[in-house]
């Protein structure tokens, strides 16, 4: 009987994921991301006077339609290069949050704030802090790589971006941000095919003696067990072609002419795959074949 139990049943399998963030992957972006996350509290609390944090929530991986149907609209957010890794990030933030942190910047006391858009003297002020939020993520990333991120320009409809793909796949690293007195959700939104090279980097573990033994074990255990495992061989003359009403006529003392030039040995394969060439022959009474050079190319054409 197994040991799952009579109720296991079998596992989904998403295939607009078929690679996903293993437990170690997830590990390394939780240092980062919380990383990022107390140096970015630490500057909005010095930048904005007053009191603020950044928590790190949760990793997941999602689609980015998923992603974007997550997202209140309006919202904000950053569009994002992280030069040399290719791809766009995008920084989500909420916009009550985002007007209580300008409030704090022109000297005002925070509080509830009306939903609308920047005007011109408010977006540099907002522009300034998300580039000092940006070295933030700089400096969280700068163990796993070299990244410099540069703003490239705010949105307020995730509707409107051009920058993914619906049905890629994306890392969103959810943050609980407080300003204040003003509580709301932030993330961020890494393309997969970007961060996932520079977390397969970071897997090389240091093996003890006794890891390295048995894996090396355990390598020529593998090996000795492969070679000595029986396959099939066939020896074949070159394929010909033929009519299906040929075919389907066959008797049973028919001649089937072959293409197959005299002076050109036979194919040795395996699983469909030439491996050799010989020319046939016997060995006492059983039938056999002697392996000999492979022909040129030019031979093998006609």
């Amino acid at each position: 009987m197994s040991r799952r139990g009579a109720s296991a049943g079998p596992t989904q399998y998403d295939f607009r994921r078929p690679i996903k963030l293993s437990r170690d992957h997830v590990r390394t972006l939780q240092i980062a991301f919380e990383t990022y996350a107390r140096s970015c509290g630490t500057l909005l609390t010095t930048r904005l006077r007053t009191v603020s944090s950044v928590s790190l929530i949760s990793i997941e991986q999602l689609t980015y339609d998923e992603y974007v149907a997550t997202l209140a609209n309006p919202t904000l957010i950053a569009v994002v290069s992280i030069d040399p890794l290719p791809g766009t990030v995008l920084m989500e933030m909420a916009s009550s949050a985002v007007m209580t942190a300008i409030d704090h910047m022109l000297g005002g006391p925070g509080g509830p704030q009306p939903e609308r858009p920047l005007t011109e003297v408010e977006m540099p002020l907002l522009r300034g802090l998300l580039e000092r939020m940006l070295g933030e993520l700089r400096y969280g990333f700068e163990t796993l790589v070299d990244i410099q991120p540069k703003l490239r320009e705010i949105e307020y409809n995730a509707q409107f971006l051009r920058t993914h793909q619906p049905g890629d796949a994306v890392v969103v690293a959810t943050f609980e941000m407080k300003v204040g007195t003003e509580e709301c959700m932030a993330s961020i939104c890494l393309p997969f095919n970007t961060i996932l090279p520079v977390l397969e980097k970071q897997e090389a573990i240091e093996l003890s003696p006794a890891e390295r033994m048995a894996r090396e074990t355990a390598h020529r255990n593998l090996t000795a067990g492969l070679s000595a495992a029986p396959i099939d061989v066939a020896v074949r003359f070159q394929p010909i072609r033929m009519r299906t009403d040929d075919i389907v006529d066959l008797r049973p003392g028919d001649v089937v002419p072959l293409a197959h030039p005299t002076s050109l040995p036979l194919e040795v394969t395996v699983n469909e795959a030439v491996f050799a060439h010989a020319v046939p022959g016997n060995q006492g009474a059983r039938l056999a074949c002697l392996v000999v050079p492979s022909p040129p190319k030019e031979e093998k054409r006609r």
